[in-house]
């Protein structure tokens, strides 16, 4: 096996063990996190009926027409993170469980958990 694929074979297994614990309800959905080389994405999950309620990612277009060619660092995982707060706000979403998806809680991942906190979603 390649380093790489040990590395997110590695994650994979942290994340299924989490998420034998974790599960976003209607009342408190989780807030999961996804990061790339490139980007960041983030997205609020309710897991009793398969559905995404809100969405933000240095992909989309505001995002990334404001970020420029800077969009895989933690300033780019804090826009991401007020975005979210801002659109979870939006949809009445207050708190919600926070899902790390396998990634350690430093850098940018812990950048857009502030930032999120910050922006009045509580975890």
């Amino acid at each position: 096996m390649k380093p790489a694929q040990r590395k997110t074979f590695r994650r994979l297994r942290r994340k299924r063990r989490v998420r034998k614990r974790i599960v976003g309800t209607s009342d408190r959905p989780r807030l999961t996190v996804f990061r790339s080389h490139k980007n960041i994405y983030a997205q609020i999950i309710d897991d009793d009926n398969g559905k995404t309620l809100v969405a933000a990612s240095t992909a989309e277009k505001p995002l990334r027409e404001k970020l420029g060619v800077s969009s895989g660092n933690k300033g780019a995982a804090q826009e991401v993170g007020a975005v979210l707060a801002a659109k979870a706000g939006q949809a009445g979403i207050k708190t919600v469980v926070f899902d790390r998806n396998g990634y350690p809680f430093h850098g940018r991942v812990k950048a857009l958990a502030e930032a999120a906190r910050k922006g009045g979603l509580e975890f």
